[in-house]
Parts: C-alpha cells; structure tokens; sequence
C-alpha cells in the first residue's frame, strides 16, 4: 500500500485524454467535443475514460486503454492510485467486493457501422473467460450526423423469424445483408437511450457520437470477418479465441417485434430534482441495471453532490466553471474527464457557463 499516493484520493483527478484503435473509423465528434484540431475520422474512434481495464487488439500497445492522471509524482496510471488503497478510492464494500472500479466509461463516435456483435452476460463471460464481468452496456446518443445522405441508426435484438440455425448460415456464409435483416433497425437522435444486455446482437450505425457506460471488459463476439470498411478481423476479433461454434453460443435467441425491443431496451430519462439552476435526471439505473449506473446534470448555476461512500466519474459534455472540494477550488470545462473518489464526502459544481456534466456510477 503506498501511503504517498493516497493524498489523491481528497482532489478531483483530470485524466489525460485517451484515445482507442478499434476495427472501425470515426472520432471526429470527439475531436469537436474536445476542442482539438483537425477533427478528423480515423482508427482511434474511442475515448476511454477512467479505465482501469487494457484494450484487446493485435499488435497493440501493451497498456493501450488505461487511464492516465498527472500528479506530482509524475504521470500515474488510475489503476495504481486506487491499488495504493482501493478502499479509500472505490469505497470500502466495492473495494471488497471487486477490488477495481466494475465499470468502463467509454465515448464512441463511428464514421461506418460497426460490425454485428455480441457481448457475453456473466455467466458466459465467468464459464468461458473465467470473468467476474460480463459486457452488459448502454448507449446515450449525445449527437448524430448523417454519412453519406444516411441517418443515424442502431441495430438490436433478433427479429421474429429468426433462429439459431439461419443465423449460423449466415454467419458462415457471410451474409452480411442477412445477419442485418435479422435484427431490428432503429433510427436514433440527441437524447435517445439505450440498454444492451449481455447476449442481445447489436451494431452501431454510422453517424452516431455516443457515451456508452459498460461492465468493465473488452469481449467482443463478430460475426462479420470483414468491417464494412473493407478491414479484415482476424480469428481472436472474430471469437477470441474460443472458436467459431463457442462464439455462435454467446447469441441469446430470444426474438421480438420492433415494438417489443423498443420496449425491452429503450430508457426515458427521469427527472430527480430541479431548481432554477439545475435539473438533475437519472438514465440508467438500478430499475434497468446493478452493473452501472448514468446521471445527468443541467446546470446554470450551482449543485452539491454529496459522497455515498464510493466513487463516481463527471464527464464535463458542455460548458465551465468551478468545483469546490475540501476548501479549494478546481476549474472545469468542456471535455474534461474527472475522478472523485470516495474518500470525497462533498463536491460543488457551479457553471459559469450552462454546463452538461454526464455522471456516471460504479455497480450497485
């Protein structure tokens, strides 16, 4: 346990800005959320945010996906500050329970579709990976553009005709116009939201700049062995590396009409508390899932969040201001990605431009 380390624990921490190759483009949406130039589509389409998890990917950097944070020691991973005291970071029950954060924070801005997928709920992701996570995530759609003339659309959960031995034919077929016929197509804007379980097939269309808050891995099932952008996926992107017929077993089968996925898997936002300074919502929560949790905060003015003994991460979407913590006074602006860790009983927020601060949480 180091000791030195554990001062940082009672002050906000800015990460630095941590960027993802992934098998699609994109990234220009966060290029313009971050107020960096160019704003350019590219391979590193991601921003992941305050992670403690590396990313899976042929050939790439070793410690490619965790976080980084300056501190007067030098730059330090997330992932070593909070193992210096994982109690005092995480909260004292998480720490016990997970010994890391248990959740993955990510922003996604796709140029091209991705790929159709499917990510292991928890008991296949504790059977085949020897996991305690699974990879049960949600989108909030933050912005959209059109690519090409086309709107931005998501595709989830499998239509009514199908069943598992169409599917395998696609799948071995490539029939990438079939697998996509199987699953419902839903155009999507600003504000929309969405839970994607463990088990339901799903790609995200091009054009869509999203927050997607998950279980902390990065198991990734493909059925398709070539992006729509003409990139070939190797076999350990395809079914890392449990094969192809083990990987057809991570799919639940359940099948819906549109309005039934709609139902299951679209989530309204709630309004907790309001003033004339602020408007605080709830999205995702424990109605719809114990492995995270999505606030957001409207704020034209000033707001006090107190600590409930574990932490939590702001994500600044829009606008500046202050934070007030134990006696001092930290800035924020748009783009900044903060950690406020448990050991902080109180923080207030107060704008000194309308701000939009995404405020996500840990499993409950």
């Amino acid at each position: 346990m180091s000791t030195h380390l554990q001062k940082y624990a009672h002050i906000p921490l800015k990460q630095f800005s941590n960027r993802v190759w992934r098998t699609y483009q994109g990234g220009a949406l966060i290029d313009k959320w971050k107020k960096t130039f160019p704003e350019a589509d590219g391979s590193m389409p991601e921003e992941w945010i305050m992670s403690t998890i590396t990313a899976r990917g042929k050939d790439r950097p070793e410690n490619e996906g965790l976080s980084l944070i300056q501190t007067e020691e030098g730059v330090l991973s997330l992932k070593e500050l909070i193992d210096s005291n994982a109690a005092l970071y995480l909260g004292k029950e998480l720490a016990e329970k997970y010994g890391t954060t248990g959740v993955l924070i990510k922003m996604l801005d796709s140029v091209e579709r991705l790929t159709v997928q499917v990510h292991p709920d928890k008991e296949y992701a504790k059977t085949v990976f020897n996991s305690a996570f699974g990879k049960t995530e949600s989108w909030y759609v933050l912005n959209t553009r059109e690519i090409d003339g086309e709107k931005s659309v998501v595709y989830m959960g499998f239509k009514k005709h199908v069943t598992k031995e169409i599917w395998k034919a696609h799948f071995d077929n490539q029939n990438i116009e079939g697998m996509l016929d199987c699953l419902h197509k839903i155009e999507v804007k600003d504000g929309d939201a969405f839970m994607i379980y463990g088990g339901v097939p799903h790609a995200i269309g091009s054009g869509c700049f999203l927050m997607e808050v998950q279980e902390p891995t990065d198991y990734t099932m493909r059925v398709e062995k070539t992006t729509p952008n003409g990139l070939k996926i190797g076999p350990e992107l395809i079914h890392q590396g449990v094969g192809e017929e083990k990987m057809l077993e991570c799919f639940h089968y359940d099948t819906y009409t549109l309005e039934e996925a709609l139902q299951n898997w679209k989530i309204t936002s709630e309004v907790l508390d309001s003033s004339h300074e602020f408007t605080f919502k709830t999205l995702f929560n424990e109605k719809h899932t114990n492995c995270f949790g999505l606030n957001e905060l409207l704020l034209d003015g000033s707001y006090t969040i107190e600590g409930n003994s574990c932490f939590y991460v702001a994500v600044i979407y829009s606008g500046e201001g202050v934070m007030s913590c134990n006696g001092k006074e930290y800035e924020y602006t748009q783009g900044d990605e903060i950690f406020i860790s448990a050991a902080i009983s109180e923080i207030t927020f107060t704008s000194t431009t309308p701000s939009k601060i995404l405020l996500c949480y840990p499993p409950s």
